[in-house]
């Protein structure tokens, strides 16, 4: 088998046997990870890397405002419209290649992922 098979697989189950929470802090930590390549790439005129990064980001801030439970905590309805918001400005971000906009979706995503992965950790040790 290949490093990458091999590598591919390691991810793939990782994934399959992740919890929910983790899933949840995986998603957001490739989100800002879509971010900064997408923002260096503009930064470097790589129209081709940022289209892919952006459109990257914003299939994961979809995924995550789809499976977004909004009546099951308050909170719900204020993330909802975040995430559309996100959207809105990856889409136009994208069209007008503006680092601005990439930037300020990072800008947002940085403490929810911290917010995410500190809530996964301490449900974690609170169950074991």
């Amino acid at each position: 088998m290949s490093t990458a098979s091999l590598r591919s697989r390691y991810l793939g189950d990782s994934v399959a046997t992740a919890s929910p929470q983790r899933i949840l802090v995986m998603l957001y930590d490739r989100l800002v990870l879509d971010l900064e390549r997408a923002e260096m790439a503009l930064d470097t005129g790589d129209r081709t890397e940022a289209a892919v990064q952006i459109q990257h980001a914003q299939d994961i801030v979809f995924e995550l405002r789809e499976s977004l439970r909004v009546d099951a905590w308050e909170g719900g309805p204020r993330l909802a419209a975040l995430y559309s918001w996100m959207i809105t400005e990856l889409v136009q971000a994208g069209v007008k290649r503006d680092r601005n906009r990439v930037a300020a979706c990072r800008q947002i995503a940085e403490p929810l992922r911290d917010a995410w992965r500190q809530a996964a950790a301490t449900l974690a040790t609170s169950s074991a």
